[in-house]
């Protein structure tokens, strides 16, 4: 593995980070308060390509590598992992499903503008009653005339009042467990599509989510992604890309909080010399930057396992996943600790990346579950 970049890559970074520090780092700490995303810089890195991730040029797309891609979220969350969250959409979480096994006209009609950036969407996939435990999804589909009924509701989902579209679930046959989900494109304007946004969230306050409720929604057959009984198919495909986004996300903050505690602790003074000269204080950040360079290292190894074509890439994916988001919740712990009192005030970053790592070992998997999952595949169990 040789994780020296390309001159595209170099360029395509160099490019994320000046759009983030000139058009983000102004906005963010307003938008954050404001539980707003800011959808034209969605559409104004549409524009620049980079929403357009993998995807294709045909449908939309920048035609980059994973890598790439994770290069660039990494970059924007450091300034912002809301923002950078919304530009991995169409690799990630709502896109990779349809790249995968939606038909051409799907990926023309729903695909195309989100990776360019003119259009928003969500992924339906956790319910009140079931996280984890995808295939234990209650929302119902039925047949009906040319087209599927869906009744239930999902919950904890993103972009709910921004979303020009969602990919949600359903079971069309309990007793099959996961071999009966179906996947479908739900527009949000349809009659029966009801959403109930949570407010004043602890963590991730930029991104509206909440419960998407689907009361009798009719959708058209073509709407359906893939065949009848691949949904669970769609989902962990697109869960799989997202888990290597959630892990770059979390490399941007770390690389965040090592930069701002190491600048901290230079300028701030204590017993009249800076923090920076306490022993304790120099453990922290050595401990910082530990993290950031094996959670980097995990990550580029799951982007650079996609980029060799390999379909199977469930174990890098849960190590990458689980070890990024766990050592970001202490890293924030640790550098907050260095900020001391100033960690409370949005003068700072701080506290906000401190709110939201939590929430980084909860979301795409939580972290009981990875290490559940990579035990099993050590163990020969997957």
């Amino acid at each position: 593995m040789d994780f020296a970049l390309t001159p595209e890559q170099e360029a395509i970074r160099d490019l994320a980070r000046r759009f983030a520090q000139q058009r983000i780092a102004p906005l963010v700490r307003e938008y954050d308060q404001n539980e707003r995303v800011p959808k034209e810089l969605v559409r104004e890195a549409g524009r620049l390509g980079l929403t357009g991730g993998v995807i294709p040029p045909e449908y939309g797309g920048a035609g980059l590598d994973y890598l790439s891609t994770a290069i660039v979220v990494e970059e924007i969350s450091k300034v912002c992992h809301i923002m950078a969250t919304e530009i991995s959409f169409a690799s990630g979480l709502a896109g990779a499903g349809l790249l995968l096994y939606g038909t051409a006209d799907q990926k023309r009609k729903y695909l195309a503008p989100l990776a360019r950036g003119e259009a928003m969407a969500g992924a339906g996939v956790t319910e009140p009653r079931s996280g984890t435990d995808v295939a234990g999804m209650e929302t119902r589909v039925r047949r009906d005339g040319g087209g599927y009924i869906l009744s239930g509701r999902k919950m904890w989902i993103s972009n709910l009042e921004d979303a020009d579209w969602f990919i949600t679930f359903g079971q069309m046959d309990r007793q099959k467990k996961h071999r009966g989900i179906s996947a479908f494109v739900v527009e949000k304007d349809w009659k029966g599509v009801e959403v109930h946004p949570i407010r004043n969230k602890t963590g991730f306050r930029a991104i509206v989510t909440g419960e998407l409720v689907l009361d009798d929604v009719f959708v058209p057959a073509e709407n359906r992604v893939g065949m009848e009984g691949e949904g669970f198919k769609v989902a962990m495909c697109a869960v799989e890309n997202g888990r290597l986004f959630v892990a770059a996300r979390a490399v941007g903050i770390l690389q965040s909080c090592l930069d701002q505690a190491v600048d901290y602790a230079r300028q701030r003074i204590v017993f009249d010399q800076p923090i920076g000269r306490f022993q304790l204080i120099q453990a922290k950040i050595a401990d910082i930057a530990l993290a950031l360079e094996t959670a980097r290292l995990l990550m580029y190894k799951l982007a650079w396992t996609k980029d060799q074509g390999k379909d199977q890439s469930q174990l890098e994916s849960s190590m990458a996943k689980l070890y990024a988001s766990e050592v970001l919740m202490k890293a924030t712990i640790d550098a907050a600790q260095i900020f001391g009192a100033y960690a409370c005030s949005d003068e700072y970053p701080i506290g906000r990346y401190f709110r939201d790592a939590k929430f980084f070992q909860v979301v795409e998997g939580t972290s009981e579950l990875h290490r559940i999952l990579i035990a099993e595949h050590l163990l020969g169990y997957r």
